[in-house]
């Protein structure tokens, strides 16, 4: 079948790259294809991955999508990137690595991230550049470099992304788009380009880093073998794109001021668009760029598809599948029969940005069974979320929620998303928000959309979930627990931290 015009947006994740193709024409999903790949935990608290893996992965995912879809390649108008934030690569001067790719769950540098809050006045930092001072952060994974391994920090040519290292692999040229800059805490939100303040506290010169520029930014001239391996033509139009988190957001429409989403894949997160920086003064929630008119405003939980992943390969010993905890879940009624989880698995990020924080059932009793644990798992994933959204400075707490991520394939969990939150909920018809958001950029970029808002026209909501408000009430009074358990041991989090990583013989 030949197709017109065509759109791509290819999306490299935490757990896996994605690609998908629409028709320009008929706003539809004509082809996709997906892969993934490990995430390598060599010491306690660490999580890297192999960038040439990655490198792979959107090879892969490009080529089987097009063979796929049997897209003509002189009908791709443009491929949109998204990338997960807060990577971390250094490499030499040919762009070879020298480091693996340090992802946004490693948690190595939790002695530099409370050095920085305190001796470099964190919160200063954070107001300039919207990036919250944690472990995930760039900044502080830079600091961990160059006083742990100071030989690597000072052999490096470039500290990039992945986003960097695949487009230089491709094209030869270090550029980084303002979104995913946004995310590093090296990058002034006001002057939209790298934060001097910063730079001269890491010693770290700005021609280590790559050339900052917009979302909409344009590279061409593949060379011919490249061009041939991935299925495109070498002018074929490869627009560098955003940040996975604020694509989400623009792939499901939620691109208005007070427009709220929620994605939810291995984390999660939730926010809002702003028309100007917004920080938090205690530095709860994050700022990240679209563009100079539009910002991402919101948090984010390490906990989301990785709670489940747990519940089944180490609770459940691998015996069931996502859709029996699902069910299971499901025969449970609302508030888990007073069982309450904090889902910090993996430490946690917003709202309070605690990589010592560990994961607790609260209320659990002798009467609980596994279904109750498995939907106390459930509800505390939107217990975090709610968290983050309680300390949202918007003035639209009502506006419906706009849903995608894999737990958006869930009826279930939507259902506690909107009866949590007391707000309708609406799901796209695709999932893949952040793949839809970088096509949507591509689009821009050849412009075939004149603005942002447009994004609402390729991205109808074709599901929706009305809250029930007396599980809302009953949901109201288990959050305000939810919230007083978390706050009160967020001490005892790195008290049982430092045991953990002591030893219990010491």
């Amino acid at each position: 079948m030949q197709h017109g015009n065509v759109v791509i947006g290819i999306d490299l994740g935490t757990t896996g790259a994605k690609c998908v193709i629409w028709s320009c024409e008929e706003k539809r999903v004509i082809g996709e294809s997906s892969r993934t790949y490990p995430l390598l935990k060599p010491h306690p608290g660490w999580a890297e991955q192999n960038p040439d893996e990655l490198f792979e992965a959107f090879v892969h995912c490009l080529r089987s999508a097009i063979r796929q879809a049997a897209v003509q390649p002189g009908r791709i108008v443009g491929i949109g990137i998204s990338t997960a934030m807060h990577s971390l690569i250094a490499v030499d001067e040919a762009g070879k690595p020298l480091t693996n790719c340090i992802t946004w769950a490693d948690g190595r540098s939790g002695e530099q991230a409370e050095r920085i809050r305190g001796v470099w006045n964190g919160l200063t930092i954070y107001r300039r550049t919207g990036t919250p001072i944690h472990p995930m952060s760039p900044l502080v994974k830079l600091l961990w470099l160059k006083e742990r391994q100071p030989d690597t920090y000072e052999a490096a040519a470039k500290f990039v992304s992945i986003k960097e290292y695949v487009l230089y692999h491709l094209y030869g040229e270090w550029v980084v788009d303002h979104s995913i800059a946004s995310a590093t805490g090296l990058f002034n939100l006001e002057k939209m380009d790298w934060d001097d303040e910063v730079l001269e506290l890491l010693n770290l010169p700005a021609h280590k880093l790559s050339r900052p520029v917009p979302v909409t930014y344009t590279l061409t001239g593949l060379n011919g073998a490249m061009a041939e391996r991935l299925g495109i033509l070498p002018d074929t139009r490869m627009v560098v794109g955003s940040s996975d988190g604020v694509l989400a957001n623009l792939g499901v429409g939620a691109v208005a001021p007070g427009d709220i989403a929620v994605s939810v894949g291995t984390s999660g997160a939730i926010r809002t668009m702003s028309e100007r920086p917004v920080t938090d003064e205690f530095g709860r929630t994050f700022c990240y760029a679209l563009d100079g008119k539009r910002y991402a405003v919101g948090g984010a939980t390490n906990n989301a598809g990785i709670v489940l992943q747990w519940l089944i390969e180490e609770m459940s010993r691998g015996q069931v599948t996502l859709e029996q905890v699902l069910e299971e879940a499901g025969e449970v009624g609302p508030g888990a029969d007073g069982l309450l989880f904090l889902p910090y698995l993996n430490g946690e990020r917003a709202p309070h940005w605690n990589a010592d924080a560990r994961a607790v059932f609260f209320g659990l009793s002798i009467r609980h069974q596994r279904k109750h644990m498995f939907r106390a798992a459930l509800e505390g994933i939107v217990y975090a979320l709610y968290s983050v959204h309680s300390v949202l400075a918007t003035q639209h707490a009502d506006a419906p929620i706009h849903a995608s991520g894999g737990l958006a394939k869930s009826e279930l969990w939507l259902q506690m998303l909107a009866d949590i939150f007391g707000c309708r909920v609406l799901v796209p018809g695709s999932v893949e928000a952040s793949c839809m958001g970088a096509a949507l950029v591509a689009l821009k970029s050849a412009n075939l959309i004149q603005g942002w808002e447009e994004a609402k026209q390729w991205a109808p909501p074709v599901r929706s979930f009305e809250p029930n408000m007396d599980r809302h009430a009953k949901y109201a009074k288990l959050f305000r627990i939810y919230e007083d358990v978390s706050v009160k041991l967020q001490d005892d989090f790195r008290r049982i931290t430092r045991y953990q990583m002591r030893g219990s013989d010491d």
